[in-house]
């Protein structure tokens, strides 16, 4: 015999497998619906004018290229300046800090900067790096701006990565008589790699889909060239879809349509090669 509270938890674990199941297959239909409307109007414009020309004033002429350079650079920067600064405040917080108030207010602070929302990275870019540094609205300015968003994400999954290792490395290390800098070079980090490179990955793909920090320090909407330098100015993938949608003109609509899914495509690449990444450091770590 099933009593009466057994039927009762019963019910409600079904319940909530069936609120879970539902609010799944709203999500995953709503995805569906709005990638079907972008690839309906968008995959007609794909081809390698689109990706190789320049934009133009006119929908038939219009090309997806500089967008496409400006982003490869700001993401170059990007990878340049935040990637090692956010690896290595993890490795000194996670491994060599010691617990304090210091040491308490400085993750915190860490913490609450991922959850700033991006166009605050952007008036902070504009009155630091364009007008502070006086950089202008060139595309160094814009790269140093997209660093100081992902920073705090790099920064939390590197240290969740390092803080994965199991302490008994770390203690094996010790115990053999390396000192703290040889057993995180030569032990932590190799183990926690595959956990930091996702999250760099991941953290760049951020930066790549943004559009506020960059129309508050200069990406421009129309650029007929890529930038030949660091103070040069640029425009970006979201940027330029920004423009197109805001256009009456339907061929503009879909030009964004295609400038959606080249975005999409990337971003998935990247994703993906996070997901390749993590699993053949980890193959080549138990093998």
């Amino acid at each position: 015999m099933i009593s009466g509270t057994s039927r009762r938890e019963r019910a409600a674990e079904v319940a909530a497998h069936a609120v879970v199941a539902l609010a799944a297959l709203v999500g995953v239909a709503a995805l569906v619906a709005l990638l079907g409307t972008v690839l309906q109007d968008g995959l007609g414009r794909l081809s390698l004018d689109f990706l190789r020309d320049p934009p133009s004033r006119l929908p038939g002429r219009a090309g997806f290229a500089t967008a496409i350079l400006g982003t490869l650079w700001l993401m170059g920067i990007v990878i340049v300046a935040a990637l090692p600064v956010g690896i290595g405040a993890a490795i000194y917080l996670e491994e060599f800090a010691a617990t304090g108030r210091l040491t308490t207010l400085i993750e915190t602070n860490i913490a609450n900067l991922a959850g700033v929302p991006s166009i605050v990275y952007g008036i902070l870019g504009l009155a630091f790096f364009v007008r502070g540094l006086g950089l202008g609205f060139s595309v160094l300015a814009g790269g140093l701006t997209m660093s100081l968003l992902v920073l705090p994400v790099v920064v939390i999954a590197s240290r969740e990565a390092i803080r994965a290792v199991p302490p008994t490395i770390r203690n094996a290390a010790l115990a053999l008589g390396a000192t703290r800098w040889q057993a995180v070079r030569g032990q932590i980090l190799p183990a926690a790699l595959p956990g930091i490179l996702t999250g760099c990955i991941l953290a760049v793909s951020r930066a790549i889909g943004e559009t506020a920090p960059l129309l508050l320090v200069g990406a421009v909407a129309f650029v007929r060239f890529p930038p030949d330098g660091l103070g040069s100015r640029y425009t970006a993938m979201p940027v330029q879809i920004f423009s197109w949608i805001g256009r009456p003109q339907a061929g503009f609509r879909s030009l964004a349509a295609a400038g959606i899914i080249v975005l999409l495509a990337i971003l998935l690449l990247m994703n993906a090669a996070a997901v390749v990444v993590r699993n053949r450091y980890e193959r080549r770590r138990w093998s």
